[in-house]
């Protein structure tokens, strides 16, 4: 058994039969190296001219660390790269701004129903639910993919389960605001009726579930778009990450968003090794022969490379420069 695989469409020739690409995404589970690839792939499109913004939805950053420069501020030039530039999200400012605005459509309406609860009692209750920073960051990722401030914007996404909801929020948060927006309706068509005077009054919540609903509705368009998106699974030559990814893959197209292909990482590269190779690296080449038999089988077609595993960490440009002639042999 061989580790050798033959990938019909490669990285280099998927991209170039998605010219109008804008917005790739890099999952899987923890620690198969999703960071490099996106990092890689990042400094590949900005050395072709694309204006390139790597950026990290993870909320365990690992993007300053990857380029060896701090990311954390805002949208940072790489270092000796053009074209380049890297942005850790985050969360902290958008998740003020969200229970400021919460707030003032809690206070707006508790005056409406004429309820004398406070308002900062909801805030904080709504706020401490854990998915909320993952409403925020989907938020970041929503408000820089709409600038289009880039010509190609790359994320290196949490492990998968993460990505998933990240990703899948657009379709539940759509279906979430259209029964709002119903009840929302309805509340207001009933206190017209009772009321005295045939003025209609401003409601600030329900333009602001019809603005939410309009930019849940461009999200969804382009996370579903082909020619816009597209998504990479990396996996290491294992078992665990394979069948994550294998679970995976099937509800990415579940949901319409457009799965790129998978990349094989850190395979053990034969060619690299001398005479004289100890048991344990013998041993290991054998379960990664076995497992990319496995990945021949449940991903005949759709594999985009195979990274060999490095003699150092892939961490700078320079390495990354290394990572990225490989993902693009």
């Amino acid at each position: 058994m061989t580790a050798d695989l033959r990938i019909d469409t490669s990285m280099t020739r998927y991209l170039a039969e998605h010219p109008t690409l804008q917005y790739v995404f890099f999952g899987g589970k923890g620690g198969v190296g999703k960071t490099s690839m996106a990092g890689a792939t990042a400094l590949w499109l900005a050395g072709r001219g694309k204006r390139t913004l790597l950026a990290s939805t993870n909320p365990v950053h690992s993007l300053s660390g990857l380029l060896g420069q701090d990311v954390s501020g805002g949208h940072t030039a790489i270092n000796g790269a053009p074209n380049f530039w890297a942005y850790e999200i985050d969360t902290r400012e958008t998740i003020e701004r969200s229970k400021k605005e919460i707030r003032e459509k809690i206070q707006w309406f508790l005056k409406f129903a004429d309820i004398t609860t406070k308002a900062d009692d909801f805030v904080e209750s709504a706020t401490m639910n854990p998915a909320f920073e993952e409403s925020a960051m989907f938020e970041n990722m929503v408000e820089m993919m709409l600038k289009k401030e880039y010509d190609v914007y790359v994320f290196d996404t949490a492990p998968t389960a993460n990505a998933r909801r990240l990703l899948g929020m657009s379709k539940v948060y759509s279906l979430w605001v259209d029964k709002m927006l119903r009840s929302r309706e309805e509340a207001r068509t009933l206190r017209e009726m009772l009321s005295f005077t045939k003025k209609k009054e401003k409601d600030p919540l329900l333009e602001y579930l019809l603005g939410f609903r309009q930019r849940m509705g461009q999200a969804r368009q382009l996370l579903t778009d082909a020619g816009k998106t597209a998504f990479f699974f990396v996996t290491l030559p294992e078992a665990l990450p394979i069948a994550v990814i294998t679970r995976f893959i099937g509800w990415f197209h579940e949901f319409g968003i457009p799965v790129g292909g998978v990349i094989v990482n850190m395979l053990i590269d034969r060619k690299a090794l001398g005479a004289d190779v100890p048991e344990f690296v013998l041993n290991r080449m054998q379960m990664q022969d076995e497992h990319m038999e496995t990945i021949r089988e449940k991903f005949d077609g759709r594999v985009r490379a195979v990274v060999p595993l490095f003699d150092e960490e892939v961490r700078g440009t320079a390495m990354l420069g290394r990572a990225a002639a490989s993902l693009f042999a």
